[in-house]
């Protein structure tokens, strides 16, 4: 109760150690959690995982007995949103030194010389692209979104016989359960503002393989000029320079479009009613909202929405995805599959199969991993001093 209530009054203020390479609200400056709490590491690489680890961070503080320290990635963060509410380094070493029983970790690679139990919980939905289901060998335990990734992973654990599977929903869901009504005044008056009836969010895909932005600028514009919507356009922190250079010289020219800066996606997606993307996990994120879903030439091979071959069939896809009533029992499909859990309770269920398996198998202290793996761990991470 003692920690609840400074949680809940104390000011957080940030102080630095050794060339603030770590940062410490000042509420914790004067408790030792070494011997109190468990210890968790938020393994924060790219923008992106900010808003799939909150949830973590909040579900730790909320049930106590958790201390958390974030990892940020500097030169891809350089400016992490969270800094002044958190515990949190830059620093490999500092995770080292901190000694984390686990580490939660949306993207693909952690160092494999870091200890704890190194817990893979995804960074998106996209079955369709290859490296999905890649196991790269550096994560003990695989935390799945849904049955359907349950499957295919369990399926790999029998051949790689040194992982787990455990079904667990993806922890982005929780702050969706949280806020699914958060923002519909703001919606309302946006379109209100611009006189508008609709909403359509445009979040392509960012690799130059799989991404429309090359080829549908000129529908968005006729679908703007034709249809009584408002577009928002909110693109993925590593898509080209260039494209997104012409794309928001192409917002600040149009009445009816906006350009998105906040690396929240997930709040747009909740006030969108429709989405306009490609070959990304945005199209699964939004289809378990059950709303529906327009593509531009997607390589899934399981089309659960409208997809698109010509910018110019934009406009009458749109009508067909605000009508289609066949639409909606296919998202269905997905959110019974892909990822059922918008409970409130996936960042629980995460912390306690991650305790359930330090249980059984203790905390480890490394990977055994090939000497490839071992390169490319150092070579995005640096090395550290052991003790």
């Amino acid at each position: 109760l003692f920690y609840d209530l400074i949680l809940a009054y104390l000011p957080y203020k940030r102080k630095c150690y050794n060339k603030c390479s770590l940062f410490v609200p000042a509420i914790f400056n004067n408790i030792s959690f070494s011997t109190l709490q468990k210890q968790i590491v938020l393994f924060c690489e790219q923008k992106y995982a900010i808003n799939i680890l909150t949830p973590i961070q909040e579900e730790a503080l909320k049930s106590g007995g958790h201390d958390i320290l974030w990892y940020v990635h500097s030169r891809n963060i350089p400016d992490f949103p969270l800094k002044d509410r958190v515990k949190w380094t830059d620093s490999i070493q500092k995770i080292y030194d901190y000694s984390p029983e686990a580490i939660f970790v949306p993207c693909n690679i952690v160092p494999y010389y870091l200890p704890g139990v190194k817990i893979q919980i995804f960074h998106g939905y996209a079955a369709e692209k290859k490296d999905h289901w890649v196991i790269r060998r550096y994560f003990d335990t695989y935390f799945t979104q849904g049955p359907f990734f349950t499957e295919g992973f369990s399926a790999l654990a029998k051949k790689y016989k040194d992982f787990e599977v455990v079904e667990t929903g993806w922890p982005r869901q929780d702050w969706i359960f949280q806020n699914l009504h958060t923002f519909d005044e703001e919606k309302s008056r946006l379109l209100q503002q611009h006189q508008r009836e609709k909403l359509v969010l445009y979040a392509p895909t960012f690799s130059p393989s799989l991404t429309s932005l090359p080829h549908l600028k000129a529908g968005l514009d006729r679908l703007v000029q034709e249809k009584d919507i408002l577009l928002l356009l909110k693109f993925h922190p590593l898509t080209r320079q260039e494209w997104t250079d012409e794309y928001r010289e192409w917002a600040a020219s149009q009445q009816h479009v906006i350009w998105i800066d906040d690396h929240n996606i997930t709040k747009y997606q909740l006030m969108a009613d429709v989405m306009i993307s490609d070959t990304s996990s945005t199209v699964y994120e939004f289809l378990l909202l059950n709303k529906p879903v327009i593509t531009f030439q997607t390589v899934a091979k399981d089309i659960y929405w409208i997809d698109i071959q010509q910018t110019d069939e934009l406009p009458e896809a749109y009508e067909q995805a605000l009508h289609d009533e066949s639409a909606a029992l296919k998202r269905q499909w997905i959110i019974d599959n892909y990822d059922p859990y918008l409970d409130g309770k996936v960042g629980q269920r995460m912390l306690t199969a991650a305790e359930d398996y330090i249980s059984r198998h203790g905390v480890p202290a490394k990977r055994k991993l090939n000497l490839w793996r071992k390169y490319t761990s150092i070579k995005k991470f640096g090395k550290i001093k052991k003790h």
